[in-house]
């Protein structure tokens, strides 16, 4: 059974204290409004609806939950980087988006969707430097592959994974086309690896700031700047 089938929905959350305690092994999916996050999600998940696709991005303005059938969580974290979201919109979900890649303690991986046909934007960037220190693996999918020739593609692909290993080990990336379908079994095979981890395996280093994030003025607080 692939391994985002029958996944249930949990929760959704507008601020991070409206979580739910983290009892289980998240793995996150980010990306920019635009680059087919949710069709990603639900690609992995055989559903036309378990994330909900919209026709104008940055629809997603919350954190979402789905519980596993084999056990852990799916997090569908509020898309970046789309200009036409409000200035207060926007610094609420840089803020959440900080404090949750911060300070949740069962993330045990991140999936970071980019469009293929526009990798490694200004906004995805800063996404990549930020995370770093956390010491989290991020496993990159590519998606709307289908839209590039075959030779387009792994051009793409190799430049994209050149600069993760500049970056640091840990980091990985793949090809994905949500129509087709193609990259699904690729990509559970990395999150199943995650999920199979022990616990503590991708734990952030011990002087990882642990103070939430839009705390403004305390010392240690670190915000995420999409902007």
């Amino acid at each position: 059974m692939s391994l985002f089938q029958n996944a249930t929905y949990v929760a959704s959350a507008h601020r991070l204290e409206d979580l739910p305690p983290p009892r289980e092994a998240e793995i996150a999916f980010a990306g920019r409004s635009n680059a087919g996050k949710s069709s990603a999600i639900n690609a992995l998940a055989n559903r036309t609806r378990l994330a909900f696709v919209s026709k104008t991005p940055g629809r997603t303005q919350t954190i979402n939950l789905f519980r596993l059938a084999g056990g852990g969580i799916l997090a569908d974290l509020p898309g970046y980087g789309y200009a036409k979201v409000p200035e207060p919109l926007r610094r609420h979900w840089e803020d959440t988006l900080s404090g949750y890649l911060q300070t949740r303690t069962s993330l045990c991986g991140l999936a970071l969707v980019m469009d293929a046909r526009h990798p490694l934007t200004e906004r995805d960037e800063i996404m990549l430097e930020w995370l770093r220190p956390t010491g989290r693996p991020i496993h990159v999918l590519l998606t709307k592959a289908d839209k590039l020739s075959r030779s387009d593609a792994a051009a793409t692909l190799q430049r994209v994974r050149r600069r993760l290993r500049e970056l640091g080990s840990g980091y990985t990336a793949q090809l994905f086309s949500s129509p087709h379908r193609s990259g699904v079994e690729e990509a559970e095979g990395v999150f199943a690896g995650w999920l199979a981890a022990p616990a503590g395996a991708s734990a952030k280093p011990a002087n990882w700031n642990k103070k939430a994030p839009g705390q403004r003025g305390k010392p240690g607080a670190k915000r995420l700047k999409l902007d």
